[in-house]
């Protein structure tokens, strides 16, 4: 069997972003992206992440609005090699009346019935619900705080996950 995905967010897991009132988190480093000639976006990365994501046991992809960005702006800074990465297209930030995120349709084609665990800041339950409908594999649709960013617990919980559908 082949190994779960595990698709990555940045803003929120990577990135807590929400933890700006308290200041960066400690363990973390701060990059400037260049979003236009003269503005830039400060990014909080811990280059823990990487090494920590790359022993688990998954097949990494990133499931973010940066796509293909994040292996130039990301990657390098947490330690992670160029990754596949899901292409939202026309989908990207598409509304849905039923209350699923505009990610979770476009994860659940890309897995094409792989087990599968999501990281991210954004997902509920309308998310939860649409995988077991439409996904015949396991997955695990994993909430990250976005004012605390992956923690021990969470990579804890990843590879229990990993562990327990490769049985």
């Amino acid at each position: 069997m082949s190994r779960p995905l595990l698709f990555l967010d940045v803003d929120g897991p990577l990135n807590p972003w929400a933890a700006q009132p308290e200041g960066r988190p400690e363990g973390y480093t701060t990059i400037l992206v260049a979003l236009h000639p003269g503005r830039a976006l400060p990014v909080w990365l811990n280059p823990a992440h990487g090494p920590a994501l790359l022993s688990l046991d998954y097949d990494l992809c990133w499931a973010t609005t940066w796509m293909d960005a994040a292996n130039r702006w990301i990657a390098p800074t947490v330690g992670l090699p160029e990754l596949p990465y899901v292409d939202f297209g026309a989908g990207l930030f598409a509304f849905r009346p039923d209350g699923v995120h505009w990610k979770t349709e476009a994860i659940v084609a890309y897995a094409q019935g792989r087990p599968f665990a999501w990281v991210d800041d954004e997902q509920s339950p309308a998310d939860e619900e649409y995988v077991t409908a439409v996904h015949p594999g396991p997955a695990l649709l994993h909430h990250v705080n976005p004012r605390l960013g992956l923690r021990a617990a969470d990579f804890a919980a990843l590879a229990d996950f990993a562990a327990a559908v490769q049985a």
